[in-house]
């Protein structure tokens, strides 16, 4: 009869076996590509949160031209600088020895002539191979193909690739990243108190107006909270999020209008009025995101609940 190994047995064969196939360098770490806004926000919020206290962190950018400033955000926060660096991507890759446990790709497409193919060699090269930890991918709430008020959620349909180039870069990078074993998070429209379509339109659209009904629908998120939700999705790691997607917003979907409503509340916008809406009223209301079901799987909540309670807290 054949040998029935023992559980215990079974398991630390197993386990020996993950320690002779992994990389030989320590996987301590994490990988942050790209550290704009999104990054940047994330890497604070790694190195000051108590249960990555072990960990250290590389931001990885396409040049050094942002190095000392990322460095100088980064560390204002009372933090170990040992525990942070910032590094290009052709340095990481030319020492190829070099493998992180856990890799979150924030860099936005615009940056690369190919989106999808940036995604994959990230996951094949920076990620250590037995992928113990976790692949996290940001993506866009953009990619649903619901348009006039539907609700839509982490199984909705999505836009047809060919037909939207745009979505189709971010549609083929999710596939990329999930084909993989990470995971992809669709942000809705990011915002700060600085950055944001209420920016936009109070300050630049004053004289030409702002395209779309003035209640068309718009789902948003805090630059701060889709960092933690990317914080959230190392936390609960690969048993939870491994190739699957999530959507994150804050919601409470707002409009337009509901947007510059709020946005005038706070000082930094009183002295502008609020643009015209050109319409058509016709056209498209837009979609309203659910994202409850990755709330719970991520065990997140947005800080911000809505961009009206972070405008009149401003």
């Amino acid at each position: 009869s054949a040998m029935v190994l023992s559980p215990l047995l079974t398991l630390m064969l197993a386990s020996i076996a993950t320690a002779f196939s992994a990389p030989t360098t320590a996987k301590a770490d994490i990988a942050v590509v790209g550290c704009g806004v999104l990054g940047t926000s994330l890497c604070k919020q790694i190195l000051s949160h108590p249960d990555f206290a072990s960990r250290s962190i590389t931001a990885i950018t396409k040049s050094t031209a942002r190095h000392d400033d990322i460095r100088k955000q980064v560390l204002q926060s009372d933090v170990d600088g040992d525990r942070f660096a910032v590094k290009t991507l052709d340095d990481v890759l030319e020492t190829s020895s070099l493998a992180f446990q856990d890799v979150v790709f924030c860099a936005p497409p615009s940056g690369f002539d190919n989106y999808p193919s940036a995604v994959k060699e990230a996951a094949e090269k920076l990620w250590a191979a037995d992928k113990s930890g976790s692949f996290v991918f940001t993506s866009s709430g953009g990619v649903y193909e619901g348009l006039d008020g539907e609700n839509v959620d982490e199984s909705s349909p999505t836009l047809d690739p060919e037909t939207n180039p745009r979505s189709g870069r971010m549609i083929y990078a999710e596939q990329e990243a999930i084909a993989l074993g990470g995971c992809a998070l669709r942000l809705a429209g990011l915002y700060t108190l600085e950055r944001g379509a209420h920016s936009y339109w109070l300050k630049k659209c004053q004289e030409t107006g702002v395209q779309g009904r003035e209640d068309g629908i718009v789902n948003l998120l805090h630059y701060d909270d889709a960092a933690s939700a990317c914080l959230a999705a190392l936390k609960v790691g690969p048993t939870v999020n491994s190739k699957r997607t999530f959507l994150i917003s804050d919601g409470n979907p707002t409009t337009r209008k509901g947007i510059c409503e709020s946005a005038l509340k706070c000082a930094s916008y009183s002295q502008y009025a609020m643009p015209r809406f050109l319409g058509p009223e016709d056209g498209l209301k837009g979609k309203i995101y659910d994202g409850s079901k990755s709330d719970d799987a991520l065990q997140w909540k947005p800080k911000y609940d809505s961009f009206d309670s972070f405008m009149t807290s401003c």
